[in-house]
């Protein structure tokens, strides 16, 4: 089995999301024996925004093939200003591509890319989850969106949130992420 692994926040060491998909990953390594795993650091090594000339470039076909192998995909996710960050919605233009990942057809809209799971490590710094700030909470939402438009229906998220809220309860919010990552069943070869 194949495992990508993705990193977006720009907090490197201190960063709750890349703590949190690192738990993921360990987990998975541990139930999956010979798991190979591809990581991608979004944050170190940005891929380019979208432009006409540069779509069909190497840069982009690597990208979506790394993504097409994968049967597991790991996503470390902060929440920045409501949503996700610039550099993992960057790599997620490189693989939503029409007749890859998806095809338009009579009924409308058909994802191509469901045979894999996906789990996101979806960090932020208030609490999104309910309460008066739950409206605003679009980075969830957006992901869900993509990922189900390309066909991903197995998405699991491991979210912690309130991690800007004091140090007692950023410490309470991962540990609750950590124990959710130690809980993730293992993932069946797809068929």
């Amino acid at each position: 089995m194949k495992l990508l692994h993705l990193d977006s926040s720009i907090q490197g060491e201190t960063s709750a999301s890349r703590a949190v998909s690192a738990a993921i990953v360990a987990r998975l390594r541990a139930t999956h024996e010979g798991l190979d795993t591809r990581y991608r650091d979004l944050a170190a090594d940005p891929l380019p925004h979208l432009t006409l000339p540069g779509y069909a470039t190497g840069e982009a076909a690597a990208v979506l093939d790394e993504f097409l192998e994968a049967d597991i995909v790991v996503i470390g996710a902060p929440m920045y200003n409501f949503g996700m960050p610039s550099q993992l919605k960057a790599w997620f233009d490189h693989i939503l591509v029409a007749g890859k990942t998806f095809r338009y057809g009579a009924n409308g809209p058909e994802g191509l890319a469901g045979a894999k799971k996906v789990i996101v490590a979806l960090s932020r710094g208030g609490v999104y989850s309910q309460g008066p700030a739950a409206p605003m909470e679009h980075a969830e939402a957006h992901l869900r969106t993509m990922l189900g438009f390309i066909g991903v229906s197995d998405v699991e998220f491991v979210v912690a949130e309130g991690v800007a809220l004091g140090a007692e309860q950023r410490e309470t919010a991962i540990e609750a992420a950590f124990a959710h990552a130690g809980r993730i069943a293992p993932v069946a070869a797809a068929a």
